[in-house]
């Protein structure tokens, strides 16, 4: 687990996205997220699909406008209107992997042109050589030899995309990479290469990742601290062995119960547990954030946590 120092590298406090669909009707995407993420440390962001996960991802990298809250990243405030020096910050500082490897990738342009984009952009290299051999060395840490960046995008496999994807992002040398489920797209024996090499290049960069993703196998393998996320809400939030040890919100208790175990005799066994929020009596609204332990809190009432944690 990464060494947490006493500073934040990003902070979110009370964030809320939402999108207005007609004159009577907003989709409340997010609705008042709050967590930090350390230096060199991976958070881990699971839940549903469509329970907001890329939404807090895109608002923290500033695709969209946030609605409400904060956002502090390595001590400046992005959640406002951006200036310039701001914005140069937020472009080299941050970065991000996204889902689909292909459509992320643009397909008339060369791999070397593709991770080359954003030194064009922000003159990080004086002559032409730099610039290759800057491309070079960053498609050998992905796996990925030099005469691939004389290539296109559709010559690769899923795997080998997601490597450029990668890449791309960190040669930048960003101090917080944002991954939108970045390994959903591809197969499995694909997708622990890509988490392995992810994992190799935080501990050699001491980059910081927010991982996005629904595949909590995969989750509790690369994250030091979890957080869960229902319908906007941001449920429960603690280090990997708090969540999974001790899940108190009935939601991250059904997440974790479905997950199927690799010993046939004890899978026969499983019980899954069944969630409904529309059927649970919770208001996550009324909920506020309760310490369990440690790091480990929950979203609830005083009645609720009571009642869990009784």
């Amino acid at each position: 687990m990464a060494a947490q120092s006493a500073t934040p590298l990003l902070k979110v406090e009370g964030l809320k996205q939402y999108f207005k669909v007609n004159k009577n009707f907003t989709v409340k995407a997010v609705d008042d997220v709050s967590f930090e993420i350390y230096p060199g440390e991976t958070y881990g962001l699971v839940g549903e699909s469509g329970s907001g996960k890329s939404t807090i991802g895109r608002s923290i990298i500033r695709l969209y406008d946030p609605t409400a809250g904060k956002i502090t990243f390595d001590g400046q405030d992005i959640s406002g209107r951006l200036t310039h020096a701001q914005n140069n910050t937020l472009r080299t500082q941050m970065q991000m992997i996204f889902q689909d490897p292909m459509a992320s990738l643009n397909p008339r342009k060369k791999v070397e042109d593709i991770i080359g984009e954003g030194l064009d952009i922000h003159h990080m290299y004086k002559t032409q050589d730099e610039r290759r051999e800057k491309v070079e060395k960053i498609l050998e840490k992905v796996g990925l030899a030099p005469e691939h960046a004389e290539r296109y995008p559709h010559q690769f496999s899923g795997g080998q995309r997601q490597r450029v994807g990668i890449a791309r992002a960190l040669i930048m040398n960003p101090k917080l990479i944002i991954a939108d489920e970045c390994i959903s797209a591809l197969d499995v024996s694909i997708q622990a290469q890509v988490v392995n090499l992810m994992k190799d290049i935080q501990q050699e960069t001491g980059t910081a990742y927010l991982f996005i993703a629904h595949d909590l196998s995969m989750v509790k393998y690369i994250s030091d601290r979890i957080g869960v996320l229902h319908l906007g809400h941001l449920l429960e939030t603690g280090t990997t062995e708090e969540i999974f040890a001790d899940p108190i919100h009935p939601y991250t208790r059904s997440l974790l119960s479905a997950i199927p175990l690799p010993n046939p005799v004890v899978e026969k066994r499983r019980v899954a547990e069944t969630y409904d929020y529309a059927t649970s009596g919770i208001d996550y609204s009324k909920g506020t954030s309760h310490l369990v332990s440690g790091s480990h809190y929950v979203k609830c009432t005083d009645e609720e946590f009571a009642k869990w944690c009784k």
